[in-house]
């Protein structure tokens, strides 16, 4: 999970250093720009993916209480 969030960061990274270069800006404040916007949807990617892994498993946690209850919601076989 850290990898595809890490590489899509760098993919935003990427994405942003192309924009503020068509903005003709200096190459050090483009850099800049880039790395606070790589830094930031970093995080935010991954707060969101801590958010919903801790509710699928609060989900999952609710749905599993019987055991005697299968994937299909039937009974096991006896």
């Amino acid at each position: 999970m850290n990898k595809i969030i890490l590489n899509i960061g760098l993919l935003v990274f990427c994405f942003s250093i192309i924009f503020f270069s068509q903005r003709e800006m200096p190459i050090a404040e483009v850099l800049i720009k880039s790395f606070i916007v790589f830094i930031s949807s970093t995080v935010i990617l991954s707060v969101t993916a801590i958010v919903l892994v801790k509710l699928i498993q609060k989900t999952a946690s609710h749905t599993n209480e019987d055991p005697e209850n299968t994937i299909l919601g039937s009974k096991a076989h006896e």
